[in-house]
């Protein structure tokens, strides 16, 4: 048996070679954000049969964490219109254990009565975005979501807060990192748990990611309460995770098989693809809990309904 992260399908031996890195974290959670994130802006509206088999084979290969869908309104983001019937198909009890994305209020009453128990709030460090994707400002996304928070608080559902646009900006061009702590906190401050910062459109380099993380702790936010979220335009995205975990940061968001983009920000490609992450991390020596076989097959598996190659080098590599 092969330990979780290794694999057998290519060349000789177990690959990748094991090789610790001193200082890094000896272990990671990896947040598959492929339902969501990585199918919101495929064309092709994928069968809810199809979305229910994607995160069960995820789940199965040992992502601990999979966002489901997003309650946004179905003109917003056709894809995604049959987020309730998803979470009701994958539903094993009483409350829906997948995060969730809620734009607004009436996002989050879709997923309470749902039985969600995780939702996230999407918010901009930067004033064109936020007109853009939230018909708002960076000051008035606060009042928008303050509410969307505390609601689901007092419901017992866990927030999680994403930042995007912090490291640039299609429209703007660079972002202002001081923006970003200030998104952010105040985010935290509302009463999220967990902070997602985004690099939407993927011009982010090493640099910027550990200076943006010892920002956040000069300003009393550890890197236990943040989590980053690569985009691969320009093919930083691993020393990007490299330079989070150097700085501490042990949560990083993925998507099977390098799926997703931004619908706002055209410039922006895929996410990060989980399984270069995990295969990343496992050279490394750190854990993860997740089976890279089961995760090149289901990301094989799920390219092959969306009649498209994988953007996933491992996936390439270890899928044929």
């Amino acid at each position: 048996m092969t330990a979780p992260g290794t694999s057998t399908a290519a060349g000789p031996g177990a690959l990748p070679v094991r090789v610790a890195e001193p200082g890094l974290p000896a272990r990671v959670t990896i947040y598959e954000v492929g339902p969501r994130d990585g199918l919101q802006n495929e064309t092709s509206v994928v069968p809810l049969e199809v979305k229910a088999a994607f995160v069960r084979r995820l789940v199965s290969a040992g992502l601990p964490v999979v966002e489901a869908t997003s309650f946004v309104h179905p003109r917003w983001v056709p894809q995604l219109a049959d987020a309730a019937d998803l979470v009701e198909e994958l539903r094993e009890g009483p409350t829906f254990p997948h995060p969730v994305l809620v734009p607004n209020e009436r996002g989050l009453d879709r997923a309470l009565e749902a039985g969600c128990a995780h939702v996230a709030v999407f918010a901009s460090a930067t004033e064109t975005f936020a007109e853009k994707n939230l018909n708002s400002t960076v000051a008035d996304q606060m009042t928008m979501f303050a509410p969307v928070v505390r609601r689901a608080l007092d419901a017992g559902a866990d927030v999680r807060a994403y930042v995007s646009m912090c490291f640039g900006d299609p429209w703007e061009g660079p972002v202002d990192p001081g923006a970003v702590v200030r998104v952010g906190c105040a985010l935290l401050e509302l009463g999220a748990t967990q902070l997602s910062l985004g690099d939407t459109i993927g011009v982010g380099t090493a640099g910027q990611v550990g200076d943006l993380v010892r920002r956040f702790g000069a300003a009393g936010v550890g890197p236990e309460r943040l989590a980053l979220h690569f985009h691969d335009t320009y093919g930083q995205a691993l020393a990007n995770v490299h330079a989070g975990l150097q700085a501490g940061v042990t949560t990083f968001d993925a998507s099977a098989g390098g799926l997703g983009g931004c619908p706002y920000a055209r410039s922006a490609t895929g996410n990060l693809a989980t399984e270069d992450l995990v295969w990343f991390l496992t050279g490394l020596g750190i854990e993860h809990g997740v089976d890279l076989d089961a995760l090149v097959a289901t990301s094989t598996w799920m390219a092959e309904q969306l009649g498209k190659a994988p953007a996933s080098a491992v996936v390439r590599a270890l899928g044929t």
